[in-house]
């Protein structure tokens, strides 16, 4: 693209920044902006320094619709979404052709790779049933998935040479990739322990989650893994469900209050169940227990074994077949 399009330097410039950070929300941008804007007037005597906080939003939307315009390009585009939690709208770049174990193979070695398959396997499938959706990990659930689950002996006329070569991690390479998809902003950790996938994350895995997770053949309103919220249809990992465990409306914290404002009453679109609003999907699922709080109360345990204890209770935290403890 050239200067006739409007796609300049400085344009080129914001759209490494965005690559190199991943997500940019708009308060990051105002001082790259800013420095960009500095760094193009810096031959003109008349022109003043341009602060941060003088970068509009405006302006930030359009360095954002010329970066995505670059990018399409090269088979990549920018989202956007809320985090589910602080409201903060992120801008994301995001790649529309290859899938995660792709793009993370850079990164980790094939075993590593293994192991992150098997976290998510474990968010949205093992720790994700009907009672309760909880959709995180915690450390020590991630420890017990450091090695793949054992196979059954091969007979005497199988080939040995075709045995699978993922031997696993150790705790501490556990350790090191966690806080490396935190780095990388993949997941992100809260203050109770609990890890989950970002809202950069869920823009680029979304396509992926909902093929890898989602029966495609189910019925309309059947219960399905990856959930999304009646008002925004975005991917829910933190919001609100119907007390109904069958019904599938789930809404974000952030979007119910507009959400009930549009209709008459709170009554359940789906199952017609008063909303009770005290329904969690997400960590909270766990946490907001009576289970959970009283353990804390009581003993101060560890957190991770507290979820454990719920998780188990709840029927979500069958053992791997062949799971064995370092």
């Amino acid at each position: 693209m050239d200067n006739q399009s409007g796609y300049r330097h400085g344009n080129r410039a914001f759209l490494q920044a965005l690559l190199a950070n991943g997500t940019l929300t708009y308060k990051e941008a105002q001082p790259i902006i800013a420095a960009i804007i500095n760094a193009d007037n810096a031959g003109d005597p008349e022109s003043t320094e341009c602060r941060p906080d003088q970068v509009s939003e405006e302006v930030f939307l359009d360095y954002i619709d010329k970066a995505s315009a670059a990018a399409s390009q090269f088979d990549y585009e920018i989202r956007s979404t809320q985090h589910q939690v602080t409201k903060e709208r992120f801008f994301a770049l995001v790649n529309t052709t290859s899938d995660p174990q792709t793009q993370l193979a850079t990164i980790y070695s094939p075993e590593e790779l293994s192991f992150i398959k098997r976290v998510l396997d474990a968010m949205f499938d093992k720790f994700n049933r009907p009672r309760l959706e909880s959709l995180c990990i915690t450390e020590m659930q991630a420890i017990k998935l450091a090695r793949p689950p054992r196979r059954e002996s091969q007979g005497d006329g199988e080939d040995q040479s075709q045995a699978p070569t993922d031997r696993g991690l150790k705790h501490s390479e556990v350790e090191n990739v966690l806080e490396s998809l935190v780095e990388g902003g993949w997941f992100e950790i809260s203050r109770e322990g609990f890890y989950s996938l970002t809202p950069r994350a869920l823009l680029e895995l979304r396509p992926w989650l909902i093929d890898m997770y989602n029966d495609p053949d189910a019925e309309p309103g059947e219960w399905q893994k990856i959930k999304f919220c009646e008002a925004c249809k975005e991917i829910v990992t933190w919001g609100l469900r119907c007390s109904d465990p069958d019904c599938t409306l789930r809404l974000h914290d952030i979007c119910q209050e507009a959400f009930w404002r549009s209709r008459r009453g709170t009554s359940c679109p789906k199952c017609s169940r008063e909303w009770t609003g005290d329904h969690y999907v997400g960590e909270r699922a766990i946490t907001m227990t009576e289970a959970y709080r009283r353990g804390r109360r009581q003993s101060g345990g560890h957190r991770s074994a507290l979820a454990d204890e719920i998780v188990h209770e709840q029927g979500g935290d069958e053992e791997s077949e062949g799971e064995e403890e370092e």
